[in-house]
């Protein structure tokens, strides 16, 4: 048997370092056992899937030194590699295991699911579909169908017993099946969801080992008894420890920056943070801290995982970071890296044209556009206090303003400005007051060029990184003032779509 693994991001946002991570492990268990890594797009949610997100998910793991066999860039004898490319395929999949009296249709409409949840929830139980469409005659399914009526096609699910996992790193896990819902398979608009698409995708890709993060523990059921109702052999499945905060909650934006390029922004090496992500969960042999991705591959062993959760350390990641500057690099190689990562050409040519008509002296350049070569800028209360909002007042524009740009899916100055000329209106505060806490954020003062052209030049992660900097710089947001503010913008986005 080859052994083939494979990562599958989704590509509806910054490419996450949970992803490199998962990445990461594929590919070592692959290379061990002389198999191949492939990476596949999963991009059945249209609404939220851009080309933009796929290359960028491309170009940070390629930046990272990881490399796959197969692919949607590189081709290989199972394409195509994305999901939208494979459309054709998934409801003759759903419309078999109906035949086959595994799956059924369910006319349920959202104002009925929802009311059955409610009366779950009022009984005290959890709520998940109650099975009512196994109880419309095939008659009546016909005739339904024969009508038009919007459906969707849902898997059946045993009604008694439990489900045995078995697991690479846990041994057998037990889930009983009365903790599992009757999924969905197929969407009343015909995309399939996440969990048939990618049980055929890796069966007609002849995946052998399924590695990742144990967040899927709960919908190995259903992968696993969709492999019994098509009648394949499921691979074997091993699911990692997630990445943790240093307050061991799950790794999250608000509390870490998690997008790859953020780090790769902020001036990490690439070799730094593979490292640090290979020590999540993971050791080597003689327990060293600092390896390179050849020596990870030389003595990698996936029994060597630790199942409790890796902390992933922003101050430990830098510490790593350093050593392998001040070890690994000669002068000529850091003066290399530091052009490349910042002072080449085309990012002067995009800077110039803002810094240059505030230029006297070329000595003005470096002050104007440090902020571009920087990390996270050292704001205080006092940078904000002289705008002419009152402090809370900023905070809620950050806030709100923080929102609307991470839905944002375009990240271009128009755009963004239409964001926040939006977003002022909607708030009743004029552009130039809304926008001061905004410069202050991702400048350190107000006295610089046009802000959106400064998140332009910054980038999307960098941008929203430093924003939520600067809200916390202003006391953060505790839980209860989370509600109030999410409840405000609920508001504001009702008004927009009214």
């Amino acid at each position: 048997m080859t052994v083939r693994t494979r990562i599958a991001p989704s590509p509806t946002g910054d490419p996450h370092v949970g992803t490199a991570y998962i990445a990461l492990f594929n590919q070592c268990f692959a290379r061990q056992h002389g198999g191949q890594f492939v990476l596949r797009i999963e991009d059945t949610d249209q609404t939220r899937s851009t080309a933009e997100s796929e290359q960028a998910i491309l170009d940070s793991l390629r930046w990272l030194g990881l490399e796959w066999d197969e692919g949607p860039d590189v081709g290989g004898d199972y394409g195509p590699y994305r999901q939208s490319e494979r459309m054709s395929s998934y409801r003759q999949y759903a419309e078999e295991l109906v035949e086959k009296g595994h799956a059924f249709y369910c006319f349920a409409s959202a104002e009925e699911l929802d009311e059955m949840r409610r009366e779950q929830q009022a009984r005290g139980e959890t709520p998940k579909y109650d099975g009512r469409g196994l109880a419309l005659s095939q008659d009546e399914v016909q005739a339904r169908l024969a009508a038009g009526e919007p459906h969707v096609i849902r898997m059946k699910i045993p009604e008694s017993g439990s489900c045995r996992i078995p697991d690479m790193l846990r041994g057998d896990i037990e889930i009983e099946w009365s903790q599992v819902d009757m999924q969905v398979l197929l969407k009343a608009d015909g995309m399939p969801t996440y969990h048939l698409a990618n049980v055929v995708d890796d069966h007609l890709m002849a995946i052998t080992h399924v590695i990742r993060g144990e967040e899927w523990i709960n919908s190995a059921p259903k992968h696993l008894k969709l492999y019994e109702y098509f009648g394949w052999e499921a691979p074997t499945l091993c699911h990692l420890p997630l990445l943790r905060n240093p307050d061991k909650s799950k790794l999250s934006k608000r509390k870490n920056p998690t997008s790859i390029l953020y780090y790769q922004r902020m001036g990490y090496l690439p070799e730094a943070v593979l490292n640090y992500l290979g020590r999540m969960g993971w050791s080597m042999p003689d327990e060293r801290e600092k390896f390179s991705l050849a020596e990870m591959l030389a003595h990698f062993d996936i029994n060597r995982v630790s199942l409790g959760g890796p902390i992933f350390d922003v101050e430990k990641l830098s510490w790593l970071n350093g050593l392998w500057i001040r070890e690994n690099l000669s002068t000529e190689q850091l003066a290399n890296r530091l052009q490349d990562w910042a002072l080449n050409r085309d990012n002067l040519m995009k800077v110039l044209p803002h810094a240059q008509p505030r230029m006297e002296t070329l000595s003005d350049f470096a002050p104007l556009t440090s902020f571009l070569a920087s990390g996270m800028l050292p704001v205080t209360e006092t940078d904000f206090s002289s705008n002419k909002l009152d402090l809370d007042d900023q905070k809620r524009v950050l806030q709100f303003a923080l929102w609307r740009l991470e839905a944002l899916r375009t990240w271009e100055r128009d755009a963004i400005f239409e964001e926040l000329k939006t977003l002022s209106g909607q708030m009743a505060i004029k552009l130039k007051e809304l926008l001061a806490p905004l410069f202050v954020a991702i400048a350190g003062t107000t006295a610089s060029f046009s802000v959106m052209d400064s998140m332009t030049l910054l980038g999307p992660d960098m941008s929203r990184a430093r924003l939520r900097h600067a809200i916390n710089a202003l006391g953060g947001v505790g839980k209860k003032q989370q509600k109030k503010l999410e409840k405000a913008y609920e508001q504001l986005a009702e008004e927009r779509s009214e």
